[in-house]
């Protein structure tokens, strides 16, 4: 008997032009660098095309996607392998339209980047060398074709050809991201050689209310020839034996064990910040009649009960849409995720290590892996401590549903839910992005039809949502599916604030509100908004690649590395609306940072407010557009290509910790009669209200002090609260201290900041936040030389001490040459109230500071 071997195909690759060009000579053929690999990525190591990261050098490589590539390797296979009852090679990611060949023999063609292909190459197999050979068309060119055919639809971002062609649909352009057609082999090839092997193993878990564990493993063989036997064995973290099972009978092709477990036998899964994240490996093994080991895997999987609760609220209308995890309820602040490089083959563990790793320091608890991507790599999922929103690969487009197209959906749904369905992270799965919008946009979905063909309709793709999605996900998993993102409920549009997810673009997009509206703007669970930020100035000098006339905001250049439409017109709205500024190319990336931190730490915090305990979810979620780039670029990201965070995910992340004061002022007008429009009163109302994630309650002192910006008057209350566990509590409402009561709109007022801090018994400051009047355009700062202003290097050369006399607004700390690691940054600063910012390779340089009416615009 053959026990189940792979091996990787990983050397002696190279690649080649079909018919020669700009590329490789006729006939020349360049080794690899690496495998898998992109022809992208193989030009560029090889020197044949320019850094498109760099200038305009994205359009010179636009030849690279339209061309047809060959890539070949020679292999040895031997005795024992060619003795095996089944030879296959498989393919666990061809990007995209390919015909493959074996030793002269054509023994596949793809036509999906989302899916792995097996093809039984026994017949075909020599012993000594072996040659493969896989061809890539154009898959830019193929789509042209499939749309000529087949007909053009209706699409937000990219060429309208993409709707036919199942490949990561960012490689078209977005308004985010470059046209980089990517081709190649991009996932690992493996010969594999076996009698029998196992095709599925499904270990699927059942958490009750009380939180006792039930575990069904089901599996599914190559060869349904009777006989033979399987055995499971469970082990925790610690790799000591939970439960053992063996002799289990394996009946035509396939064999099922149970257990149950009572509640505190198996430690459970939780989201970081609610709890650890355990993680037991499900050991199979299947072996013939005479006890010959046939095949074995190893999946590693954790237990917890997941709900999508969506019920009545106590107070507002519509009904929550809420995560409850372990039967807590979760307020999920978090950040939507592209894929994080134009060129996936380049992306290491490592990388996406730090990336997760930056969710997690940013105090967020949930990611959204946005469907315009792909469905990402197993060490993404594999290393992800945090919820997981999943997407299936369908993004702001008119999708069609012609048969052939449903084939390669149904293989790719059915493939990637196994693949995903047993990483404890994923709660829910989306049927697409955007989508529904698009359709209501264009007027071509009837809400009131949930019965008909709707293949025949003028949005097919309805059918691959509400049909083909949510009945493959039914029966390979037990996740949740949700038929798109946005999605409110059957019968209802997209843009409903009482049901559903929302993506809530009116800032920015749309109606193009003030940010201070966002409480208006609210929904049930907010899984989009944004505002663009300028990234580090070492990443625009990057791009700009020592060009200095290029080096100003409106050059050419760095209008390539911003892909939004009309981006000048709503960066300025919002900061000439908000700021006096400057458009030098270090202010622009300054005001721009400090707008977006402010912009998306209001949202936060007034979204958070609305978390208010059981059945008043108001908000279950927030969930920032985006927290990374695949390019060196402007765009809505958080944090920059190149990992270096923006203000804004520190200012995000300030109001994600567990306990947080927020405040709001507002100002009321009340008229001295109803015939009078002239005779009035202008009073400004507090609101002051604190949040705690934890599931206890708060003893904390609140302490509110307010500060003249142009006197030495200062004002201070304090009081005893208690925050209620898992929720927001109201903590003040009243006239603003200090703020006269004003008759006429001509009286300016008093410019009052105002500084609240949450201090536990011991002092220790639990959260803090600054509120200013705005727009900041009208503050008349003080002089610098008035301020006290103090930055103090510590003792260790590697933290920062933050002191001053007179509150400021929006302190971005640097240094010369390479980064520093800071812990904070757009910082509020009050007097009495100094703080310490860890900066970890600061040692030895100076720091730069740079904070609104710092005189520098």
């Amino acid at each position: 008997m053959t026990m189940s071997i792979t091996r990787s195909l990983t050397q002696d690759w190279s690649f080649t032009q079909v018919g020669g060009g700009r590329g490789t000579k006729n006939g020349e053929w360049l080794a690899v660098s690496q495998f898998p690999t992109t022809v992208h990525v193989e030009l560029l190591k090889a020197e044949r095309i320019p850094d498109p990261f760099l200038g305009l050098n994205e359009w010179e490589v636009q030849w690279v996607g339209e061309s047809d590539w060959t890539f070949k390797n020679t292999f040895e296979v031997s005795a024992k392998e060619l003795a095996a009852v089944n030879v296959d090679l498989m393919f666990d990611g061809l990007d995209t339209f390919a015909s493959v060949e074996f030793n002269g023999h054509r023994i596949l063609d793809t036509e999906n980047q989302f899916i792995a292909y097996r093809a039984p190459v026994k017949q075909y197999l020599k012993l000594g060398a072996n040659e493969l050979v896989i061809c890539f068309s154009s898959a830019f060119l193929k789509g042209r074709e499939l749309e000529q055919a087949h007909g053009k639809l209706h699409l937000w971002n990219g060429d309208s050809s993409r709707l036919h062609v199942r490949k990561a649909q960012y490689n078209y352009g977005w308004d985010w991201g470059p046209v980089l057609m990517t081709i190649g082999p991009w996932k690992p090839i493996t010969l594999h050689t076996y009698n029998v092997h196992l095709t599925d193993v499904d270990v699927r878990s059942d958490v009750s209310e009380a939180l006792d564990v039930g575990v069904t493993v089901t599996l599914t063989l190559s060869e349904k020839a009777p006989g033979g036997l399987a055995s499971v064995v469970l082990k925790n973290a610690q790799n000591s034996v939970i439960l053992a099972e063996s002799n289990i009978k394996v009946d035509s092709g396939s064999a099922r064990a149970e257990f149950r477990f009572s509640p505190g036998v198996l430690e459970l899964w939780y989201p970081v910040g609610f709890g650890k994240q355990p993680l037991y490996t499900v050991e199979v093994t299947i072996s013939d009649s005479e006890g010959n080991t046939l095949d074995a895997k190893t999946q590693r999987v954790s237990f917890r009960r997941v709900r999508v609760v969506q019920e009545p609220l106590v107070d507002q209308e519509g009904l929550t849409f809420l995560f409850e995890v372990n039967n807590i309820r979760i307020f999920c602040g978090g950040s939507n995720w592209i894929p994080a490089d134009s060129f996936l083959t380049t992306l290491t563990p490592g990388r996406y290590r730090v990336w997760l790793q930056l969710l997690v320091d940013g105090n967020q608890n949930m990611i959204r892996v946005w469907g315009g991507g792909i469905y990402e790599y197993d060490i993404f999922y594999d290393i992800c401590d945090v919820l997981v929103w999943q997407d299936f690969m369908f993004g702001c487009g008119q999708y069609p549903a012609y048969d052939s197209f449903l084939r390669l959906v149904e293989l790719e749904a059915e493939q990637n839910v196994k693949r995903l369905r047993h990483h404890p992270s994923i709660v829910i799965f989306a049927g697409n992005n955007e989508d529904y919008q698009l359709a209501e946009s264009i007027n071509i979905v009837d809400y009131s039809d949930e019965t008909s063909d709707f293949r025949k309709t003028k949005f097919p793709a309805r059918h691959i949502y509400e049909r083909t999605l949510p009945s493959i996900v039914q029966k390979f998993c037990d996740i949740y599916y949700h038929r798109s993102s946005p999605y409110s409920a059957p019968g209802t549009v997209t843009t409903d604030q009482t049901l559903g997810d929302l993506h809530q673009w009116n800032v920015w997009h749309g109606s193009q509100e003030p940010w201070h509206n966002w409480d208006l703007l609210a929904g049930r669970f907010v899984s989009e908004f944004g505002m663009e930020g300028y990234p580090n100035i070492r990443t625009v000098d990057y791009w700009l690649a020592g060009d200095k006339s290029e080096r100003y905001p409106q050059s050419r250049v760095n209008n390539n590395h911003n892909k939004a439409d009309g981006f000048e017109r709503r960066l300025e709205l919002y900061l000439v609306e908000n700021f006096k500024h400057a458009f030098d190319m270090e202010s622009y990336v300054y005001y721009t940072q400090i707008m977006q931190a402010e912009t998306l730490a209001s949202a936060y915090r007034l979204w958070r407010r609305n978390w208010r305990g059981k059945g008043r979810e108001h908000t279950a979620g927030a969930l920032v557009w985006q927290i990374n780039d695949c390019w060196p670029t402007t765009s809505w990201a958080i944090v920059d290509y190149f990992i270096r965070p923006k203000p804004a995910y520190f200012a995000i992340s300030r109001e994600l910790r567990q306990y947080t004061v927020g405040m709001t002022r507002k100002e009321k007008k009340t008229f001295a009669n109803d015939l009078s429009a002239a005779q009035f009163t202008i009073t400004t109302v507090l609101e002051v209200w604190g949040t705690n994630s934890t599931l206890s309650k708060k003893k904390a002192k609140l302490e509110v002090t307010c500060f003249d910006l142009r006197s030495s008057w200062t004002e201070q209350f304090s009081k005893d609260i208690v925050l209620a566990p898992n929720s927001s509590t109201e903590l003040y409402s009243g006239d603003l201290p200090g703020q006269p009561v004003r008759t006429k709109k001509s009286e300016v007022p008093r410019a009052i900041i105002i500084s609240a801090r949450l201090l536990d018994a011991s002092g220790i400051v639990l959260g803090r936040h600054s509120n200013w009047p705005e727009p900041f355009k009208f503050i008349n700062f003080p002089a610098i030389k008035d301020l006290g202003f103090s930055v103090k290097t510590g003792s260790d050369g590697e933290s920062v001490e933050l002191s001053t006399q007179k509150p400021i607004k929006g302190i971005i700390l640097d240094a010369e040459g390479e980064d520093v690691k800071w812990s904070d940054q757009a910082i509020d600063l009050v007097p009495g109230d100094p703080q310490i910012v860890k900066a970890v390779g600061l040692k030895g340089r100076d720091v730069k500071v740079r904070f609104l009416g710092d005189g520098t615009a």
